[in-house]
């Protein structure tokens, strides 16, 4: 797939609504109540893995009351087949020293986990006062590595998602919802 996809492909890729934009709309709200409470008026650093959890970030930020910057950083894994190298490298760093803040990591899906298990070790090497992790997609049942979110706002079975951030080649992120992607179509 490429930027030509027509409409009609466009349309046809994405097979069924899973989280519809009203059910991620009051989990969200829930997710900032939860961040404000764990941090009663302390200043956070939220961090975005992009490019996936950049329309999450947008949002949860704006729900949560407490004093916050946010940050990005863009991690990639090199992985041969189905075994991780372990090689995680941070492509895309933040653009500041994390040792005053507490960081709550605000990432869209957790699959194998192996990347975001590796993003944290990263981040807690540079010792901020506490380090958290929310995830909008939780998908346990492809879990590579032990690794658990402190708040996942939804648990989906093993499908391909694409919508509110997430791709298949760059393309579907400006879907307002979390949509099970066609793999099947044939136009």
């Amino acid at each position: 797939m490429n930027s030509s996809i027509t409409q009609k492909e466009y349309q046809g890729r994405i097979k069924r609504i899973i989280i519809n934009e009203d059910e991620i709309k009051k989990k969200i709200k829930k997710a900032g109540k939860w961040i404000d409470g764990l941090y009663d008026g302390n200043p956070i650093l939220l961090v975005s893995i992009l490019k996936g959890a950049f329309v999450f970030m947008a949002d949860i930020c704006r729900e949560v009351s407490v004093p916050c910057e946010i940050g990005f950083l863009c991690a990639k894994s090199y992985y041969s087949g189905t075994e991780s190298t372990g090689d995680v490298k941070i492509t895309m760093d933040l653009d500041r020293d994390i040792s005053n803040y507490h960081v709550v990591i605000v990432e869209d899906i957790i699959d194998t986990g192996r990347t975001l298990n590796d993003v944290v070790k990263i981040l807690k090497s540079r010792n901020p006062l506490s380090l958290k992790v929310v995830t909008l997609l939780d998908k346990p049942s492809r879990r590579a590595v032990e690794f658990e979110a402190d708040l996942s706002l939804f648990t989906i079975p093993d499908h391909f998602v694409i919508g509110y951030g997430l791709d298949c080649n760059e393309i579907f992120r400006n879907l307002p919802y979390i949509a099970e992607y066609n793999q099947d179509y044939i136009e």
